[in-house]
């Protein structure tokens, strides 16, 4: 009941209300954004959603516009492109809020596996297509888990290669288990879990 109908449910609602709240913070950021930096205040991008069908996702732009970097499409690992502006976004995963808009159009879930782009899916493509069979999300127990991820790939020989063999493995296990357990205590414990994971920094 939760899965097919409830979850969907409370996901449009929660979004609406946050996004009501949230407005006045946006309007701000999007300034401090464009002050910063040429470029747009958002950054979007191709990412797998449920079913296999892509979506745009949207992000707050936390790099300087290069449009040669942009055409290779995630960079995993630490980027001197990042504005001092989007350090802050990055590390309070403020940057993530503008996927309340595609949670709004059913893109997304608030809860759910974190979307790849084609190129990683690719990777593991019988693996993702189970895991696609639900909306992915903004936050799960792998973007806990994970949630210093730039830092280890900035350390990492081959960042690239780490996140394929190494980082990306683990999270599918972590998006499977998700998967196979949805419910709703399930999605308020790992929002709250979120939530601690952010304030602690």
């Amino acid at each position: 009941m939760y899965r097919n109908f409830f979850k969907r449910f409370f996901d449009f609602i929660a979004a609406l209300i946050s996004l009501v709240l949230l407005l006045p913070l946006f309007v701000f950021l999007a300034l401090l954004i464009r002050l910063e930096s040429a470029g747009p205040v958002f950054f979007t991008q191709k990412r797998g959603g449920k079913n296999g069908r892509y979506f745009t996702l949207f992000k707050f732009r936390s790099m300087r516009v290069d449009r040669n970097a942009e055409k290779t499409g995630f960079e995993p690992g630490a980027s001197d492109r990042i504005t001092k502006v989007g350090a802050f976004l990055r590390k309070t995963k403020v940057d993530e809020f503008p996927q309340l808009i595609n949670v709004l159009k059913g893109d997304m879930a608030i809860v759910g596996p974190r979307p790849e782009v084609k190129k990683y899916i690719d990777a593991y493509p019988e693996r993702w297509e189970k895991i696609l069979a639900e909306r992915p999300g903004i936050t799960d127990p792998a973007s806990i888990k994970f949630r210093n991820e730039e830092e280890i790939l900035a350390d990492a020989a081959n960042p690239e290669k780490e996140y394929i063999e190494k980082i990306m493995p683990d999270k599918m296990a972590a998006y499977e288990e998700y998967v196979g357990n949805i419910s709703l205590f399930g999605d308020i414990k790992i929002i709250i879990q979120t939530i601690f994971a952010v304030l602690r920094g």
